[in-house]
């Protein structure tokens, strides 16, 4: 039994997702003290709490503390089953998070899973369903793993309702990885209506052709069907040598269009300007599967507080070291093992 502080670093949801993720893989119990204690409303909310029972079920968890607002917790994990299962959330909060907490074990286990998970998919705070399927899980599949997401339904703030099927196939073996900085071959800018009409994405769209335009960006008008409240997403995709970056702003009430388009053109003009192969939502996100592979290295631009208590979070399960290195005022060297 290890005890986790969920005060330490930026003292978020990161903490218990990682810790319940690397509990179920390697089969080591834990207590965590001061859940979320690094935000204004600490202790379990209703997408924690779903990602604690769906870690449970998955691993025949014996567990203690799993109510709201509870601030601490026990789990014991014992043995990961994979097959179908459906999670969840009860609220406009992230189902992708839910996923970060199950899809350590799922991806190690003995046989494939199928997971149905309903709550948010675009989440302006959390790793939205795009930037999943565009950037995270192809280097997963290049990591050996088999992972697929299908939008049934989409869930914005505030109703959710969202529905994502999940499809995992473990690897047999997780492949280390060295990701290098890669040419640009295509530059896509995508505007996303839900319940709304196609002018605020054809707005979007424009600002999308004039900041990128040295890219020759594909321009693209997307409608989503089914959804219980109006949603707006414009997003940046960038294709690099083998892999995808992804840039996402989201819509709110009282915001113009144009602005919520230049938030994303100026995220995915960051970046490049970097000339770095990861971005850093993708740092955070590349840790717990590299260092289960026992080793790999990216370049990415300045740590977020978020990327390093993952390594901290990291470090307090698996024996892989994780250093960082300065290059220069816009680059990181991260090294797993």
């Amino acid at each position: 039994m290890i005890t986790i502080d969920g005060t330490h670093g930026e003292g978020g949801g990161q903490i218990l997702r990682t810790s319940l993720g690397l509990s179920l893989v390697t089969g080591t119990p834990f207590t965590i003290e001061n859940i979320r204690g690094g935000r204004s409303k600490p202790g379990l909310l209703r997408q924690h709490l779903c990602c604690v029972r769906a870690a449970a079920e998955i691993g025949g968890a014996e567990v203690e503390g799993d109510a709201l607002r509870s601030g601490t917790l026990r789990f014991v994990p014992r043995t990961v089953t994979p097959g179908d299962h459906r999670f969840s959330v009860g609220s406009a909060g992230s189902a992708l998070l839910v996923l970060q907490a199950v899809l350590p074990a799922l991806m190690t286990a003995g046989g494939p899973s199928r997971i149905v998970l309903e709550g948010g998919t675009h989440n302006p705070w959390a790793p939205p369903l795009p930037f999943i399927t565009a950037s995270f899980a192809p280097v997963l599949r290049r990591m050996g793993v088999g992972l697929t997401l299908t939008l049934d339904r989409p869930g914005f703030f505030p109703a959710g309702g969202g529905r994502v099927v999940v499809e995992v196939e473990p690897a047999r073996r997780l492949q280390q990885l060295t990701l290098r900085h890669a040419p640009i071959r295509a530059v896509r800018g995508i505007a996303t209506v839900a319940n709304l009409g196609d002018t605020i994405a054809e707005r979007e769209l424009k600002v999308l052709r004039r900041k990128l335009r040295e890219h020759a960006p594909e321009l693209v008008l997307e409608r989503l069907d089914g959804a219980q409240s109006p949603g707006n997403v414009v997003r940046v995709e960038i294709d690099h040598g083998e892999d995808t970056a992804c840039f996402v702003a989201f819509g709110e009430k009282r915001k113009r269009a144009e602005k919520v388009a230049e938030a994303a053109a100026r995220a995915a003009r960051t970046w490049m300007r970097q000339r770095v192969p990861v971005c850093e939502y993708l740092a955070d996100q590349l840790l717990v599967p590299m260092a289960l592979a026992g080793g790999g290295s990216y370049f990415t631009g300045p740590l977020t507080e978020h990327t390093r208590t993952n390594i901290h979070t990291v470090g307090q399960f698996l024996g892989v070291p994780i250093t960082t290195g300065d290059l220069d005022d816009d680059a990181v060297a991260v090294q797993v093992g």
